[in-house]
């Protein structure tokens, strides 16, 4: 089931896609989630084309993780260093807000003051129950669907603000694709190898490939890992989002890190940067200017 939020008749709804169709259909996305993959009594049918798709979900959290070596590798050569070992100990997060999220068609603002715009290929998983310290093994049953996930990036602003040791803030704070829909995690068994999901990834800007990767070989880590590891000591809960962290080559940091100069340029306004995920979809957003940055003040000193 691929479950959709979207806006027609100047009113927002919940639909299932099928083909070029869409299904209104009685429930919320997490009542759907919840029951999947048994399907609610179908209303008035719509084409895709006459709709306008928002993100599937308003995430009460989104937790993203950094699971791919290869983009760690290249992202660490912007400072002239090596992936440090605590990344290897464990799956590790930061958090987003869920008030950065835009829908898959929507345009991204450039953030305020920021020369260093880039993409971020990545999946994620929907949780569709609640659960507290789960086994990754426990963890599989928690996990409903799966969305593209576009964690974009002001970088200049990033590796401003990362030296203080607290992670990135304002260098993510300002948008997050998610769409173009929800999959439901019963269309993917086809796709699991093991313990992953075998799915393809790939980024465009501007009708150029980018990059590409892969779920399976490349992730250090399962879905079912991540669920685990967010839910020791505390709880998971429907509609929380987890990211899988950028995939190899999915990102203009990684290439840049290899190249020793910005290069690809960073993005800037009218450029269109397409991200696809095998057997989920594809979401595109075009950049646009963004609004001039208002100044806070450097810390008052202690005396």
């Amino acid at each position: 089931m691929k479950i959709a939020t979207f806006e027609h008749d100047g009113g927002e709804h919940v639909g299932i896609v099928e083909g070029e169709s869409l299904w209104k259909v009685d429930a919320t996305v997490l009542e759907l989630l919840a029951q999947a993959p048994e399907e609610p009594p179908r209303g008035e049918e719509l084409a895709l084309a006459d709709v306008r798709l928002l993100a599937p979900l308003r995430p009460p959290t989104i937790r993203d993780f950094v699971t791919f070596e290869q983009h760690v590798a290249g992202a660490v050569k912007n400072h002239g260093g090596e992936i440090n070992p605590a990344w290897y100990e464990a799956p590790r997060f930061f958090w987003i807000s869920p008030y950065s999220v835009v829908g898959p068609y929507d345009d991204v603002a450039v953030p305020p003051a920021c020369e260093a715009l880039d993409l971020e290929l990545e999946l994620a998983a929907i949780v569709g129950r609640e659960g507290f310290n789960l086994s990754p093994e426990e963890a599989r049953s928690h996990i409903a669907g799966y969305t593209v996930l576009n964690d974009w990036s002001a970088r200049d602003t990033q590796l401003a603000e990362m030296p203080v040791g607290m992670g990135p803030s304002k260098g993510k704070d300002f948008a997050t694709t998610l769409g173009p829909w929800i999959v439901t995690v019963d269309e993917l068994e086809p796709y699991r190898v093991g313990d992953r999901l075998d799915l393809r990834m790939t980024a465009w800007i501007n009708g150029e490939q980018l990059g590409a990767g892969d779920t399976s070989a490349s992730m250090a880590w399962s879905f079912e890992d991540l669920v685990a590891h967010a839910s020791s000591g505390t709880w998971v809960k429907p509609g929380d989002v987890l990211g899988s962290g950028t995939a190899g080559d999915g990102c203009l940091l990684e290439l840049w890190g290899h190249a020793g100069k910005r290069e690809p340029r960073p993005l800037r306004a009218g450029d269109e940067v397409t991200l696809e995920v095998e057997a989920i979809g594809r979401v595109t957003n075009r950049i646009v200017s963004g609004v001039e940055k208002i100044p806070v003040p450097p810390a008052r000193r202690r005396p």
